[in-house]
C-alpha cells in the first residue's frame, strides 16, 4: 500500500488535471460533512471509476485521517475498486444458492472466452469480471449481473450469448 504521495504512477487520476479537479472538488464539497470519508469515497468511485492507492493517501491527507482508515474502508466494501473497471462489468454471484446452482461452470466459461480471471479486465478495457456475494435473487440461481441487469438461471452453454450481446452493443 502506498503511504506517501512521492511516487504517484503516471497514469494515476491525481496526475490528470481534469480528474484532479474533480477529486479536489469532491473533497472540498464534502470535507466537513458527517461521515466525510465514506461520502468522499463513494463520490470518487462514481466520478473517477476507482480509488487508486495514491488517491487513498491523498484523501486521507485532505480529510486528516490515517491512511490505514481510508484504505480499510476501500478494502472492506466490495463496491470500491482500486483499479479501473472495464466499460462493462460481469459479476458472478457466489452465494450458496448460486454456488450450488452451478456458477463455477459459468465462471470457467467466462474465463475461457475472455482469457481473464475474476478481478481482471480485458485488454481492450471492455469487460471486467468480478465475484460477488448474494445479490438477493436466490430463486433465480445461478445469477450473473451484467452492469446493473440481473440475469437468472444462467446456463454455461447460454453464457457466450451474454458476452456476444455486450460486444454487439458496442459495435
Amino acid at each position: 500500500m502506498l503511504k506517501t504521495l512521492e511516487k504517484i504512477p503516471a497514469e494515476d487520476p491525481l496526475n490528470n488535471p481534469e480528474q484532479r479537479k474533480i477529486i479536489d472538488s469532491i473533497l472540498e464539497k464534502n470535507k466537513d460533512v458527517a461521515g466525510a470519508t465514506m461520502v468522499v469515497l463513494n463520490s470518487l468511485q462514481e466520478s473517477i471509476g476507482f480509488i487508486s492507492p495514491a488517491m487513498q493517501v491523498y484523501v486521507a491527507k485532505k480529510l486528516e485521517e490515517p491512511v490505514s482508515r481510508v484504505h480499510g474502508v476501500v478494502s472492506f466494501y466490495s463496491f470500491f475498486t482500486t483499479t479501473p473497471r472495464g466499460k462493462h462489468t460481469i459479476k458472478f454471484c457466489v452465494g450458496t444458492a448460486c454456488y450450488v446452482g452451478g456458477i463455477e461452470q459459468i465462471i470457467e466459461k467466462a474465463k475461457q472466452i475472455l482469457s481473464i480471471e475474476p478481478g481482471e479486465t480485458t485488454e481492450d478495457g471492455m469487460i471486467t469480471l468480478e465475484l460477488c456475494r448474494c445479490v438477493g435473487a436466490c430463486s433465480q440461481a445461478p445469477v450473473v449481473v451484467v452492469d446493473d441487469l440481473v440475469q437468472g438461471r444462467v446456463k454455461p452453454n447460454k453464457f457466450p450469448k451474454v458476452i456476444q450481446d455486450i460486444k454487439s452493443e458496442e459495435a
